[in-house]
């Protein structure tokens, strides 16, 4: 994923027109595939902060946690108003059943939300821009079992979220929508190589 790439993108979610005077940016896309590392890259070159979807999924909620994000942070910042959510307790429990603290991220004209299924049907005409990242299964777990070496049984964890990620991206058509796709699988175990 070359340094171009993401001064490509930032570049075309500049010349989109904000939505209620913010543009909100999603990246978005299967676990494993490079979203964080793509977002990262953006978050500089736009000067934008990112919201991470881990704060409100959790191993055992994939896709529920819609309604919180909605109420907790896009709404509010569709409203001009700063976002103001309770965070997934990771570090307390590492299979994020439990909330933790409450976040504030201040409202910015330009924000990237982060994470599996942030662009969602439910979110047509309300962000500027969606980014898909891509990568082949096999890819993305071997990058999620390097990443996640710190809980039992993640094996079986990532391949029952993998089935559930891929029915659900099926059923809501997202990368269809996507204005822009990024296939990282020639970057490797770790996209930032």
């Amino acid at each position: 994923m070359g340094f171009e790439l993401g001064e490509r993108i930032a570049a075309s979610v500049t010349e989109r027109a904000p939505v209620n005077g913010i543009r909100v940016i999603g990246v978005d896309g299967p676990s494993g595939s490079g979203k964080s590392f793509l977002a990262s890259r953006l978050s500089s070159l736009l000067a934008a902060p990112i919201i991470e979807i881990d704060d409100f999924v959790s191993w055992d909620c994939f896709a529920g946690w819609w309604p919180r994000f909605d109420e907790q942070v896009l709404s509010p910042l569709l409203a001009g108003r700063d976002a103001t959510y309770q965070a997934r307790d990771w570090s307390g429990d590492w299979y994020g059943s439990t909330l933790g603290a409450w976040k504030t991220q201040p409202w910015s004209p330009t924000v990237i939300i982060e994470g599996v299924t942030c662009t969602r049907r439910d979110t047509i005409g309300r962000l500027a821009y969606a980014i898909w990242v891509e990568a082949p299964a096999e890819l993305r777990l071997a990058r999620g079992l390097a990443r996640d070496t710190h809980f039992p049984g993640k094996e079986d964890l990532w391949k029952r979220w993998m089935r559930e990620e891929d029915e659900f991206f099926s059923a809501d058509g997202t990368r269809e929508r996507a204005d822009c796709i990024v296939d990282t699988s020639a970057c490797g175990v770790n996209p930032s190589t």
